[in-house]
């Protein structure tokens, strides 16, 4: 599906299609992916179907929002580094199978354009993907996933899962941002203080937070049974870039450092010190049961402002 959804004839008639003149088009991206690009007086951002992956959201006025690797891979069967990739119907490793693909198979498959909006200042792109005979060999439960972006002076992202089939269905989902920041040894992360985390580096050991995050390490927690707005303070951008979250649990703050950046081999040479990830999400016990026919929303908005 991939191969013929990159040829530039089915490009030109996705554009055809769905299309807005003078705001959204649809290109061809890197390795010839196909891409949602963005382009209006309040914003400027691409999102490829691939994943259906946000890869750019820059703002009138402000630097990129998104980190993205300079090495990531732009291929059939392996995620972009960077941007918002998603994570479904499981998050990391998938727990009775680890030869499946980390994090679920969303982020690899290229996704359907549902529908591209001019809504006001902003562009509103809907992206969907459903259950196949190929994915049921990886998770057997029938659903219809949508990724509603909005992207404007704000940057809205949000996941709508539908459970299709006649029984029961369990799935973990994640909004997986890298946010580019100056470095990530002088950010803070406000919002999360006294929370409770999983800490992954530390043989799953449950903490407390205590006061503002601050990165001098590699870092990879679970927040959990959080709900508020999460501020990331960047004294080197001198901005706040803000994330207000619904119907999320969980939130996942990473960043790999030196030594496991080096073994990562689509992250560039120093490039960690340059990207955090703040995820909203729903993971571990925190899980998301659907009965059939029911659905579920999860979101998360992003602003940015001066420091």
């Amino acid at each position: 599906m991939l191969e013929s959804m990159a040829n530039p004839d089915t490009i030109a008639e996705l554009d055809r299609r769905f299309g807005v003149a003078g705001v959204a088009s649809v290109v061809a991206g890197n390795g010839g992916l196909p891409v949602v690009r963005i382009n209006t007086p309040q914003a400027a951002g691409d999102i490829y179907l691939h994943g259906a992956h946000i890869t750019s959201w820059k703002p009138a006025g402000a630097q990129e929002v998104l980190f993205l690797s300079s090495r990531s891979f732009w291929e059939e069967g392996r995620a972009i580094r960077g941007g918002v990739p998603i994570s479904f119907p499981w998050f990391a490793d998938k727990a009775d199978d680890p030869k499946a693909p980390a994090h679920g198979f969303v982020r690899t498959t290229a996704w359907e354009i549902e529908s591209v909006v001019h809504s006001g200042d902003a562009v509103v792109v809907s992206m969907v993907i459903e259950s196949s005979e190929k994915i049921r060999q990886l998770w057997p439960g029938d659903f219809r996933l949508e990724h509603r972006v909005t992207a404007g002076a704000e940057l809205s992202m949000e996941l709508i899962v539908t459970n299709t089939g006649a029984s029961s269905t369990r799935f973990e989902e994640a909004l997986h941002a890298y946010h580019n920041v100056g470095d990530v040894k002088a950010v803070q992360v406000a919002g999360l203080e006294a929370g409770r985390y999983v800490d992954k580096t530390d043989t799953m050991r449950e903490k407390e937070q205590r006061g503002d995050i601050t990165i001098s390490a590699e870092t990879d927690r679970v927040y959990l049974d959080t709900k508020t707005a999460v501020e990331l303070i960047d004294p080197v951008v001198r901005r706040r870039i803000r994330i207000v979250k619904e119907h999320s649990l969980t939130t996942v703050v990473w960043n790999p450092w030196s030594q496991k950046a080096a073994a990562i081999s689509d992250l560039g040479e120093g490039e960690w010190q340059s990207l955090l990830c703040i995820e909203t999400s729903n993971v571990g016990s925190f899980a998301i049961e659907l009965a059939p026919g029911q659905q579920h929303n999860m979101k998360a908005t992003v602003s940015v402002a001066p420091f």
